[in-house]
């Protein structure tokens, strides 16, 4: 297949990127910067986009966007948040309606945070969007593929979880307090998290290139757990310690309490009805397996 990519040198896009490569795929990088060999640049935010990299190819996947935990949310950054993701979302929905040979499915980031904060509550596909800020976020951010699905093309919203590796993320970010046995569960430990290992979200994400699922799909493991069971899990993986809860003062003051809250004082129980539906078989569907097997344990 020809594949198009955005954000291709992130968390998720670059391993992708290798792994459908040597699955002999043709993947095409859309960059910012001046492209290179295998590369097309773009600019979302001016809608400067080469219409035929994309007319013609077979697939587009769509991952970038600001990162949600980079910085404070200012208010200048959540509009930055929101902007860099459904202008870029847009800019490609738009492209590929126009196309003269359409791809046949665009598979278009999206997040499990557009269920809000929804206390122990089981999702799925169908339960209806929360209220909060990222949820909104998700909400426009799906909203933006409209014309791709207008056009008929198959387009999937990718409403990834938390994603588990030690080379990025919340996992790289909690390793080092966790091995010098000073991690702990965040405030009360008993907010959810949907979790996903990163070769279960790669291979996910191959898996519906030629899937016939359309719409929103959970891209979470089927097993998720509270914020102790978590640091029960990754203490038990390590053999070290972890008996002192976080309390919300220090990561509030760090990261600002709105930010705070969203990433770790609240969270989501999502199920990927749909994914395990068509018949995705995870690699990791437990916690511990998939800590063991990430840090060969």
């Amino acid at each position: 297949m020809k594949i198009i990519i955005s954000g291709a040198s992130g968390l998720i896009g670059k391993p992708l990127v290798a792994r459908l490569r040597k699955n002999n795929h043709e993947v095409i990088q859309l960059v910012r910067r001046a492209a290179k060999s295998g590369e097309s640049q773009w600019d979302p935010a001016t809608g400067v986009i080469d219409a035929s990299v994309i007319d013609g190819a077979d697939a587009v996947i769509h991952l970038s966007g600001a990162g949600i935990g980079d910085k404070r949310w200012t208010t200048k950054y959540k509009q930055e948040l929101l902007d860099s993701r459904t202008k870029s979302t847009s800019l490609l929905a738009l492209t590929i309606a126009k196309c003269a040979k359409k791809p046949s499915v665009f598979l278009s980031g999206s997040a499990i945070g557009i269920y809000g904060p929804r206390g122990d509550e089981q999702l799925n596909e169908n339960s209806s969007h929360g209220e909060s800020f990222l949820a909104e976020i998700c909400k426009q951010w799906e909203a933006a593929a409209q014309p791709s699905v207008s056009a008929g093309v198959r387009t999937v919203y990718l409403r990834t979880g938390i994603v588990l590796t030690p080379l990025g993320g919340a996992l790289k970010k909690q390793l080092p307090l966790f091995k010098f046995g000073l991690g702990g569960k965040f405030g009360n430990g008993k907010q959810w998290q949907s979790w996903i290992s990163l070769d279960d979200e790669l291979s996910a994400i191959e898996h519906l290139l030629t899937s016939n699922l359309s719409g929103a799909v959970n891209l979470t493991a089927p097993n998720p757990v509270t914020s102790a069971e978590f640091t029960k899990s990754l203490a038990r993986v390590l053999k070290r310690p972890a008996i002192l809860p976080i309390p919300k003062f220090g990561p509030k003051l760090l990261l600002g309490g709105e930010l705070a809250d969203a990433l770790l004082f609240t969270g989501q129980r999502v199920m990927p009805v749909e994914l395990q539906k068509s018949g995705f078989a995870f690699q990791h569907s437990t916690l511990d397996v998939a800590l063991r097997s990430l840090l060969n344990k």
